[in-house]
């Protein structure tokens, strides 16, 4: 009769709040948001329910400390830089974060006791849209469309049931065989004169729609010198 060592007990790794969020975080890109609660996050790291709360007070918490980890993540915008340009790398740093982390699409505007990598990004990207010399109310516009179309495109590319370069024709074409009495004949060339071309990747669509963005706030920006409201704010 064989017998069988028994396993060795997991080993406890110490607790901390950065561990918890870290393994939080983990835990929502592997298996979504809605499998984040504090007894499933305990049981990931091998340890009781109770012991959590030393450290997070409640799931809200958690999800204010998981969101301010993906805005820790994106580089921050420089006033000093050229606007466009420190908007152009924001807009492709908070999209690939949300690659990253299809969860936070929802979640990242969501907060009421949002966290200091949160603020400072907030507060980096209105100096530098005020450095650029739109008003107040312009800057407030400017934001609110950037941020509209950057959590736009990455909820409309998360879902996509094709990603990446080349990937779209297993799906397309299939549907155009359907078309073929001719009764859709724009999306027959769409799909035909774009979407099917060698290459095709929809992520490419984010550059176009974003200079289109920069291109119209860049026509806002006052020609005859720096804001007077900044000026008065700065004095």
């Amino acid at each position: 009769m064989s017998t069988s060592t028994p396993a060795a007990p997991r080993k406890r790794l110490p607790l901390n709040r950065e561990k918890v969020l870290g393994c939080a975080l983990q835990l929502a890109d592997e298996s979504g948001i809605a499998a984040l609660t504090i007894r499933s996050l305990a049981q990931s790291m091998g340890t009781k329910p109770m012991s959590l709360y030393y450290y997070v007070a409640n799931k809200d918490e958690i999800l204010d400390g998981i969101v301010d980890l993906v805005f820790g993540e994106i580089e921050l915008p420089s006033p000093a830089g050229d606007w466009r340009e420190e908007m152009h790398r924001r807009a492709h740093g908070m999209r690939s974060a949300l690659k990253r982390h299809p969860w936070a699409v929802g979640l990242l505007e969501s907060r009421s006791s949002p966290g200091a990598a949160t603020l400072r990004h907030h507060d980096a990207t209105l100096g530098t849209l005020r450095a650029a010399g739109l008003s107040v109310q312009l800057t407030a516009h400017a934001y609110a469309l950037l941020d509209s179309y950057i959590y736009g495109f990455a909820l409309q590319e998360a879902a996509l049931p094709f990603d990446g370069r080349d990937t779209a024709a297993e799906i397309t074409i299939p549907i155009v065989e359907r078309f073929s009495t001719g009764e859709y004949p724009h999306m027959v060339e769409i799909a035909r004169e774009h979407v099917l071309k060698p290459g095709y990747d929809f992520g490419d669509e984010f550059e176009f729609g974003l200079n289109l963005i920069l291109d119209g706030l860049s026509r806002s920006i006052p020609t005859t010198g720096p804001d007077p409201e900044r000026q008065q704010h700065s004095s």
